[in-house]
This record gives structure tokens, sequence and C-alpha cells, in this order.
């Protein structure tokens, strides 16, 4: 049980698991702000290019009996198929797909600059001659000081 614990912890405090708690949490966040943003922003103006259609009224019934709205129905208890619920969290689904897509783009640019800069760093340094060591210098200056006796 001991080892288990020591195995457990050692898991929880890598930054893997803290990471991966912080991104869930934006995402929870940032879900909210796309859920407001589709449902008080993008779904009025489409409502209003539609000539007044509110996405969050169109549902279908799944039983016989009649209803003159979606509050009516909602209020009856009735089961239905709630179409705009639907249309809104596909909505939601691209939104989200879509900045994700320019993050990962992004980050991907981001890595593809910093390895161009690590390969131009690298053939700068493989260009640039060697300094020789301490011992070929001193080999170097004895070599010169017999050639200048002679």
């Amino acid at each position: 049980m001991k080892k288990l614990f020591e195995e457990f912890k050692e898991f929880i405090s890598k930054g893997n698991v803290l990471g991966l708690a912080i991104g869930i949490i934006i995402g929870g966040a940032f879900n909210d702000i796309v859920n407001s943003l589709v449902n008080d922003v993008i779904m009025p103006i489409i409502g209003r290019l539609l000539s007044g259609v509110s996405f969050s009224d169109w549902y279908i019934p799944l039983t016989t009996e009649h209803y003159d709205s979606f509050a009516a129905a909602k209020a009856a208890g009735a089961p239905m198929i709630t179409i705009g619920n639907f249309i809104s969290a596909v909505i939601n689904f691209f939104i989200i797909a879509l900045v994700l897509f320019f993050i990962m783009k992004a980050a991907n640019k981001a890595t593809e600059v910093a390895r161009k800069k690590a390969e131009a760093d690298a053939k700068a340094e493989a260009a640039a001659p060697a300094e020789p060591s301490e011992e070929v210098k001193l080999l170097t200056e004895i070599r010169d000081a017999l050639a200048a006796k002679k």
C-alpha cells in the first residue's frame, strides 16, 4: 500500500498532471465563453437574418399532442427533440475547432521557427573554426620558438 501511495505521489507531482488539470479548467472557462458567443451573439444574428426565427424554439415533440410553443411543451414535460440546441452545439463545436486549429497552427509555426533557429545556430557553430585547446596553443608556441632559434 505504501509503495502504491509513493507511485501515486510521484505521478501527481509531475508537471504533466498539473498542466492537464489547468488545461481542463481553462477549457471549461473557454467553453462558457464560446457558449455565450453562440447563444448571445451568433444565434440572434442568424435568427434575425432568417426573419426572427429563434433556434432555441425549434423542437420536435415525440407525442401526438400539439403544443403552441417550446415553452408550453417543456412546461408540460413532453418528450421532445430540441433541434435548436443541437444546432447551437454544432456551431459551438465548429468555433472551438476553429480556435484550436489557429492555436495549433501558431504553436507549429513557433516550433518551426525555434527548430530553424537551432539549425542555423548549429551550422554557424560548425562553420566557425574551433578554438584550439590550451595544449595545442602551447605546442604551437614551442614550435614557433624553436623555429625562430634556427
